[in-house]
């Protein structure tokens, strides 16, 4: 079984949220991670938490545990700190759930 996170942001900078990706996605692949599905959104209809959410994407993992070690690993906070602060505004977990 896996766990996945159903994700919603308001990307500010769409240059430093890619450089963020490129930098991140090898640290979330030796975690068994991957993106299941990215979408730009251009238009929010109804939304509980974040108007303002431009992108909605699906992360993967083998299980939670994989998923919490990756997002508390060094490697993983130095690449968000350099490049996700700024880049990005409000995070909205839509849901996580055992796939």
């Amino acid at each position: 079984m896996a766990f996945e996170m159903l994700l919603g942001m308001e990307i500010l900078n769409d240059e430093g949220y890619s450089n963020y990706r490129r930098e991140m996605t090898p640290i979330l692949t030796s975690y068994q991670g991957k993106f299941g599905y990215d979408f730009k959104v251009s238009e929010v209809l109804i939304s509980e938490e974040n108007p303002a959410m431009n992108r909605v994407f699906t992360l993967t993992f083998v299980d939670k545990a994989h998923c919490d070690a990756m997002f508390s690993d060094p490697a993983y906070l130095a690449v968000k700190k350099k490049h996700f602060v700024g880049a990005v505004g409000k995070i909205t977990r839509i849901a996580s759930y055992e796939k």
